[in-house]
């Protein structure tokens, strides 16, 4: 990318910076790039503005804090991330295990009814993608955040019993998002059973997966349709003279010309751009020479050779 030599260190350490989605992340892997940045003198200019741009980074944290620590509301808030999913469901739907099982989150799970009192979040990462997973408090919660589940992109309506769906889908008036039914705890039920519940969503045109916390049966497939409920971009960077692309995708919603993604690297470097190549499914041929209004599709790879 650019021809400062920067180790293969540095370049993960970017990407992961370009992908973070909070401030704190985005620090911790700026705090990265400073330290894995060359300290030739060539590369003098770049570590100055990487410095820079940590300083600001930090005020900018100060600030929000600052504004957290006066706010008006004691209610739990959860900062949407640029792909989110919310599930909800009635009261011991299993709607904490599939959070658990599915993300990096540690949900308290009893038998108990409304064991979640405020939203939990955790990170499903699939296919290279981070995709926010949001569990709310159960309906007929006073807790349930209905502004919450309005704003998604996507809802998880959770049940255990066909006649569920209709009393949670009265609750989504205003939601204009995509939805998956999933019909938890399938473990409990006869293969009869099963096919019945599958024919009957099938019919009414559901797009929905039966799923087992306990045999996690179904979960797999529950990932894959969080993930194609996105429209999702990954574009894998690929160093000049090198044989391969890195293995962690830059994330980008479509449409999206390799404009986009040059800018999404830095402002400065669409100016500096000598020559494009990719390989993927946008090209007409490996190592296709193209220009910054071309279109691009998942997984294309890209290399830009800068002046």
């Amino acid at each position: 990318m650019a021809s400062t030599n920067q180790s293969p260190f540095y370049h993960k350490a970017e990407l992961n910076f370009l992908n973070a989605k909070t401030d704190e992340d985005k620090l911790h892997w700026l705090d990265e790039m400073i330290r894995e940045c060359p300290k030739h003198k060539s590369a003098e200019k770049m570590l100055a503005n990487l410095k820079t741009r940590r300083i600001k980074l930090i005020e900018k944290i100060e600030r929000v804090r600052k504004v957290r620590s006066a706010g008006k509301s004691s209610k739990e808030t959860i900062k949407k991330h640029d792909f989110q999913g919310v599930l909800i469901g009635f009261t011991n739907s299993g709607k904490s295990s599939i959070l658990k099982e599915m993300t990096n989150a540690t949900p308290l799970i009893s038998s108990n009814s409304f064991t979640t009192q405020s939203p939990t979040q955790g990170m499903l990462n699939h296919q290279g993608v981070s995709i926010q997973i949001v569990d709310q408090p159960s309906l007929k919660n006073e807790n349930f955040d209905v502004g919450l589940v309005n704003n998604a992109e996507l809802v998880i309506i959770v049940v255990t019993k066909i006649e569920e769906i209709k009393l949670i889908e009265e609750h989504l008036d205003k939601f204009h998002g995509k939805k998956i039914i999933v019909f938890n705890k399938s473990d409990l039920l006869a293969e009869t059973e099963k096919r019945k519940i599958s024919e009957n969503l099938k019919s009414k045109k559901y797009n929905f997966v039966l799923t087992s916390t306990y045999t996690i049966d179904g979960l797999e497939e529950l990932k894959n349709k969080i993930f194609s409920s996105f429209s999702i971009l990954r574009i894998y960077l690929k160093e000049p003279g090198k044989s391969s692309a890195s293995q962690i995708p830059l994330i980008i919603k479509p449409p999206a010309k390799i404009k986009d993604v040059a800018e999404k690297i830095s402002r400065q470097m669409v100016q500096n751009i000598k020559e494009i190549h990719i390989w993927g499914p946008s090209s007409k041929f490996p190592n296709q020479k193209v220009g910054l209004n071309h279109q691009l599709k998942d997984k294309d790879i890209v290399e830009f050779k800068t002046r």
